[in-house]
């Protein structure tokens, strides 16, 4: 009782200097403001560009609460609710004090808000990355009463708005269909993204958004707030229309079947939401995110990706020693860096020839590969190209030893059916013991085989029937701990191979999210890699990710010509699944070729900002421009994809260049044989940019592409 009455003292002696207390978070153009209102809570003042003169926004009105309590008087979907040990599930969050430590020219600010009766603190986290226009956004809660208490909302933030109208686009999709974009206006209510998927977490819902203010928002116009959740498990965005028109999002964990028992003095750390805001459109939000990943948001971001042949599409699960030596020649042949081995290489008592078989045993195949892997990496060395493995190591076979010796180990509901997705089912990654075996088998693959250079870490299912034998009677913890224990793995193989390439594989794009990427050079944004469906995804994705963490391979799919396959690849970052044993002499030029100019031109693609002059949705091209951040080169991707006889192409006005200089405009990555229908002409940047060029000057055809070097003189 006297701790309780000297917390309410000091919350009251701070009282009339909180109320005029205001923290400011604020970066090179928005500006977040926080300030405390007569009742001693934190509240949301402003929200938007910087104003001029400096604090000229502190005039601003707003007065919601930042961090929304249940139990109270709030009518509003709540940031946190907790249930007390004496039963009470009511929380009222009073400031206490505000610290801001500089990070270079970035900042981190730390608000600690208590209740006044019970002993439970929070800690709103923020980091401000001052270039970039990004803010990351995360809270701690803790408490120190006798007994535990139960969390049933715990969100990492919220935002609130008030503007005349709302709009939101999600990016959604399935297998073969991801990051889909959909956009619709806000009416009253909520309206919730989510998933409850547990592992490979964003298969039908990516945990990214963009929310338009007052109007439709555009490439280059409107006011858009662009946002992501940094976990690699189940999310939710809240978008909560109130009868005022006052838009409140809150973004964190989805608390679905996750009620959480927290004990005295331990520390409920929740993902970061990381966000930015323009009233410059949707390019302008897109370009603050790939920036941010690449200095702070990805693993290595300026270091070199590996382009790479894949034996997936050649040989599927059947090959041996032989077959995979001779594709080497077809790595060395295109000039790509790394041979990938992909699935099968493994299993003995359950060969894995079939993805119904072996997972868990991972032990080289003697049939297969009676010299083992070892053997593959000297080969592949030979004819200078290194070689990379895939790896499924959270999944088992019911048909493996693996499954035999330990069904403890295994994710299952008692007295039920299994249920498998893909002959499959997940491992109880919160038992240590799975940890550790996790980890050595990353450790054992690399050690008995220095040479590997590269991992393709997948996980092909969901969680479903799913009870963990670990935690016994803390199931509602499952979801939580499973994502904790991935990132306490990851950390360990960081740890230890600090600067490995790892590609993030999830069936496709099931795993998407800076709390992975981290940990991660890439991602396999879809096992769809049909040229026409990739230029989709690939558009979706670049909304929040760089064009190096996206792996777009050149394969059979689809009916486009090599070239088009090619120009989409090489978008992102370039690899093939092919049989270049099957190319005539003309591919197999085009391709070395191809990979030569991708070379030269990918520091642009990757580290340069990216325009998005045509979008795919609802026209029958794309037009997508990324340009070096001194404004000396750009390159620009053009494909006409179902063309019409009707369709009229316009001149297409580029966009980021110095309007004083002048470039030189031609064309690359030409078919052998062909001519380009572009003159090597010179035009100044302000006539690129202000009138524009034909990018359709020869004749018309569906699916055929052009790819334009633009190079400052």
């Amino acid at each position: 009782m006297k701790r309780l009455l000297c917390i309410g003292l000091l919350l009251l002696s701070q009282c009339a200097w909180a109320q005029r207390q205001q923290i400011r978070l604020s970066t090179r153009n928005i500006s977040l403001i926080y300030s405390v209102n007569t009742q001693g809570r934190l509240v949301q003042q402003y929200f938007g560009r910087t104003i001029t003169p400096s604090g000229a926004d502190s005039a601003a009105k707003g007065a919601q609460e930042a961090y929304v309590t249940a139990g109270l008087e709030s009518l509003l979907d709540p940031a946190i609710r907790i249930v007390h040990n004496d039963g009470n599930p009511s929380l009222e969050l009073k400031y206490v004090s505000a610290r801001t430590r500089k990070m270079d020219i970035n900042s981190a600010t730390d608000i600690t808000l208590q209740d006044p009766v019970y002993p439970v603190t929070v800690i709103l986290h923020f980091e401000t990355y001052y270039d970039q226009d990004i803010i990351k956004a995360w809270s701690e809660i803790k408490h120190n009463e006798k007994q535990p208490v139960q969390l049933t909302a715990y969100a990492s933030s919220m935002l609130h708005f008030n503007a005349a109208k709302y709009w939101l686009t999600q990016f959604h999709g399935d297998w073969a269909k991801e990051a889909t974009m959909v956009e619709e206006k806000l009416t009253k209510g909520n309206k919730i993204l989510d998933s409850k998927l547990g592992v490979r977490a964003n298969m039908y819902q990516s945990p990214m958004f963009l929310l338009s203010l007052n109007e439709a928002a555009d490439e280059n116009n409107g006011e858009v707030l662009a946002g992501t959740l940094a976990w690699t498990g189940n999310f939710r965005f809240g978008f909560e229309v109130d009868e005022k028109n006052a838009l409140h999002v809150s973004a964190g964990i989805n608390p679905y079947a996750s009620e959480y028992t927290l004990q005295p003095n331990e520390v409920f750390t929740t993902p970061a939401f990381i966000f930015t805001w323009s009233d410059h459109g949707k390019g302008q939000t897109s370009r603050n995110f790939q920036q941010w990943a690449l200095n702070y948001g990805i693993l290595d971001g300026h270091t070199p990706r590996l382009t790479l042949l894949n034996n997936w599409e050649a040989t599927g699960m059947n090959f041996d020693e032989n077959k995979l030596t001779n594709l080497f020649g077809g790595a060395a042949k295109l000039g790509v860096d790394l041979f990938l081995l992909d699935d099968g290489w493994f299993a003995n008592k359950f060969p894995r020839n079939g993805d119904n078989a072996g997972l868990g045993d991972w032990e080289t195949n003697k049939e297969k590969l009676p010299h083992g892997l070892g053997y593959l990496v000297k080969e592949a060395e030979k004819q200078g190209v290194k070689f990379g493995i895939w790896l499924e190591p959270e999944m088992v076979n019911p048909k493996s030893e693996l499954y035999s010796k330990h069904p403890d180990w295994i994710l299952r509901l008692p007295n039920r059916a299994e249920h498998y997705y893909r002959n499959q089912l997940v491992l109880d990654l919160i038992n240590p013991a799975v940890q550790d075996f996790v980890f050595n088998i990353v450790d054992k693959t690399m050690t008995e085989n220095p040479g590997i250079a590269y991992i393709k870490w997948d996980c092909n299912r969901m969680l479903s029937n799913t009870w963990s034998p670990y935690l016994k009677q803390k199931q509602s913890h499952l979801f939580i701990d499973y994502t904790r224990s991935l990132y306490k793995v990851l950390e360990r193989v960081r740890a230890k191979y600090p600067h490995l390439p790892i590609m993030l594989c999830s069936g496709g794009g099931g795993r998407t999210d800076y709390g992975a990427m981290k940990y991660f050079t890439e991602f396999w944004p879809s096992d769809n890699t049909d040229a026409l469906d990739r230029i989709f995804i690939q558009y979706g994705y670049s909304h929040f990710f760089p064009a190096n963490t996206m792996a777009a391979h050149i394969t059979n799919m689809g009916k486009q010509s090599l070239k088009f396959r090619t120009d989409v690849a090489m978008m992102g970052k370039l690899g093939y699944d092919i049989k270049v044993d099957d190319f005539t002499p003309q591919e197999l030029q085009f391709s070395h070729d191809a990979v030569t100019t991708y070379n030269r031109l990918r520091d642009i693609v990757w580290y340069g900002d990216l325009y998005r002059i045509i979008s795919p949705y609802g026209n029958p091209r794309a037009v997508f421009q990324y340009t070096s951040a001194d404004k000396q080169k750009a390159v620009v991707f053009h494909y006409l994809m179902n063309t019409r006889r009707v369709d009229v192409f316009p001149l297409v006005k580029l966009q980021g260049l110095d309007p004083k200089k002048n470039y030189r405009v031609s064309e690359v990555n030409l078919f052998p044989g062909t001519k380009s229908a572009f003159s090597n002409q010179v035009y100044s940047g302000d006539f690129l940019m202000n009138v524009g060029i034909s990018l359709t000057p020869g004749k018309v055809k569906p699916l055929t592409s052009n790819v334009l070097e633009v190079i400052a003189e």
